[in-house]
């Protein structure tokens, strides 16, 4: 037998797995799935040095093959971060069970009795790079939500991963759950990612890719299940004219600078040239003065030597690093119109204290996430209550924005009579 037919017959054997795990789960109590995400965030608590060895080796390898600050960011733990990812789990659980919920209850003049009940989209097939927290994040959206859930990381964070997931193992066990339920692919073979997006034999219903462009790209293009997915995240900071300056400059370095490698980082800055000169010389010298490289428009760039004249690339381009582009706006409309030329669909945001040109702005703005007067580094499941996010979709088809629990599932309906017919 080949390495592939091998491969194939693993994977297809997870996906067969998962398909009746997820029989299970969908009829678990609300009671199982929270004790089991409760017991996933004490074993990893428990687990905290083991985790922190196997991120330790993950490291170790991610420096040796030349990864940039951005990448490493994303992977390292360290104990605060393990017991964020055990938060988040308990966070998760806290929240409410969105299965069997009744979305909407009607009767019709038959005497029919019609509900749209949510129920669990089935098998979720997760595949992401760098970040070891995704694995405890989707599993414990999945699990909650009723959905099996198959695991595919990146070869930078094997190690972190196999330790996370083993965390699950025991948990789901110990609450009377199949193990299968949470399944992490066994190799870092990139045709383990082919086989997850040609459906394992029907098996995966949804697909949701975390990680960077190419990856991203590779999923749009050849999946053939339906992908909860964003391909950029160039989001937006719009420095309106009446924004309060000193609330402009901790939201713009907050958004640029807090952490440069996530998908709701500020790429772009906007700054509105009725106020330009109030405003935008003490924002450039602030992200000067903080190491980040600035790239402007013609005017920007005239400002100071340290600044780089932006190309038109630089308006369409993700930099998940210290780097911003700057630009001159002439009012709320042509920030609206910036962004529906070189946004990404992810977020954006407007610092303005006249509530009405705020008002226009996110009404105007047709992304995924349209903020006010508040970091764009906001844009998380997490920070909206959600527990935790499997990840942002900036599609317009059943999720859009964080994918947390509610977008996990899909919906039935239940139809109660009692006894009617149509007439012949």
């Amino acid at each position: 037998m080949t390495l592939n037919a091998s491969l194939a017959e693993t994977m297809n054997a997870m996906g067969a797995q998962a398909a009746m795990a997820a029989r299970e789960l969908g009829r678990a109590t609300t009671e199982q799935k929270n004790n089991a995400l409760i017991a996933a965030a004490q074993n990893l608590r428990a687990q905290t040095e083991a985790l922190l060895t196997a991120n330790r080796l993950d490291m170790d390898i991610a420096k040796e093959a030349g990864l940039n600050n951005a990448r490493l960011d994303r992977i390292a733990l360290d104990a605060e971060r393990v017991e964020g990812i055990a938060k988040a789990l308990e966070d998760v659980a806290a929240l409410p069970d969105p299965v069997g919920d009744v979305m909407a209850r009607w009767n019709r003049p038959n005497g029919l009795d019609i509900s749209r009940v949510r129920v669990p989209l089935g098998v979720i097939g997760v595949i992401y790079e760098s970040r070891p927290n995704v694995t405890a994040d989707a599993a414990a959206l999945c699990l909650k939500s009723g959905n099996a859930v198959i695991l595919r990381g990146s070869s930078e964070i094997q190690n972190s991963a196999k330790a996370v997931a083993a965390c699950f193992d025991v948990a789901l066990e110990g609450v009377g759950l199949p193990k299968t339920c949470v399944q992490l692919v066994p190799t870092p073979d990139r045709e383990a990612v082919g086989m997850m997006l040609a459906g394992l034999e029907g098996t995966i219903d949804v697909i949701v890719p975390r990680g960077g462009k190419s990856l991203v790209e590779r999923v749009q293009n050849d999946a053939r299940v339906p992908v909860f997915s964003h391909l950029d995240g160039i989001c937006h900071t719009y420095i309106h004219a009446s924004a309060d300056i000193e609330m402009a400059k901790d939201i713009t370095l907050n958004a640029k600078l807090r952490r440069t490698g996530i998908c709701g980082a500020t790429e772009t800055l906007l700054v509105d040239r009725q106020c330009a000169e109030t405003h935008l010389k003490p924002l450039i010298m602030a992200l000067l003065d903080e190491g980040c490289e600035v790239r402007g428009d013609e005017d920007v760039a005239g400002m100071d030597d340290r600044i780089v004249k932006a190309t038109a690339q630089d308006w369409d381009t993700e930099y998940l690093d210290s780097i911003i582009s700057v630009k001159l706006i002439e009012g709320v409309e042509d920030a609206i119109s910036h962004i529906a030329v070189h946004g990404s669909g992810h977020t954006e945001a407007i610092i303005a204290e006249d509530a009405s040109a705020a008002e226009a702005y996110l009404d105007g703005v047709d992304s995924a996430i349209v903020m006010h007067n508040a970091s764009t580094q906001f844009a998380d499941g997490g920070e909206f209550g959600m527990g935790a996010e499997i990840g942002i979709a900036t599609g317009r088809f059943h999720a859009r924005g964080p994918v947390g629990l509610e977008q996990l599932t899909t919906f039935k309906y239940q139809v109660r009579g009692s006894g009617q017919t149509r007439p012949r």
